[in-house]
């Protein structure tokens, strides 16, 4: 080699990584069917009615039981408790309440020897 001369060596290019695909869309549906989903479907807030007529109401810690009186129990997302008003059934008697799905829930009134009784989310009617 002569002097002031340096040997030159081209640049070695790395080897391209292949791109992820599919992720985009595959965030983008699950986002759009996590909006799409009721916001009341784990919650025990609505309206909910009994077979024999009865209806009652749950809106946070308020509700209106099936006599019509409206007062606040203890409120959680999947459940709900209150005491039942002396001027109805079961009155003075605990009142528990768990959500077994969207469309059902459980009902106790009395203590843990009770039965549950089933009532069901309300549903539109017409006239």
């Amino acid at each position: 080699m002569s002097k002031g001369f340096t040997s030159w060596t081209a640049p070695v290019a790395e080897p391209e990584r292949p791109r992820p695909r599919g992720l985009p869309s595959g965030l983008a549906i699950i986002t759009v069917l996590a909006l799409a989903s009721p916001a009341r479907a784990d919650a025990i807030d609505g309206d909910w009615c009994h077979d024999d007529g009865r209806h009652m109401s749950i809106h946070g810690p308020t509700i209106v039981t099936p006599g019509g009186v409206t007062l606040q129990g203890d409120y959680t997302r999947h459940s709900f408790q209150y005491t039942a008003p002396s001027n109805e059934a079961g009155g003075g008697q605990p009142v528990s309440m768990i959500l077994r799905s969207e469309t059902r829930v459980d009902v106790r009134v009395g203590g843990p020897g009770e039965t549950y009784q089933t009532w069901h989310r309300c549903t539109a009617t017409t006239s």
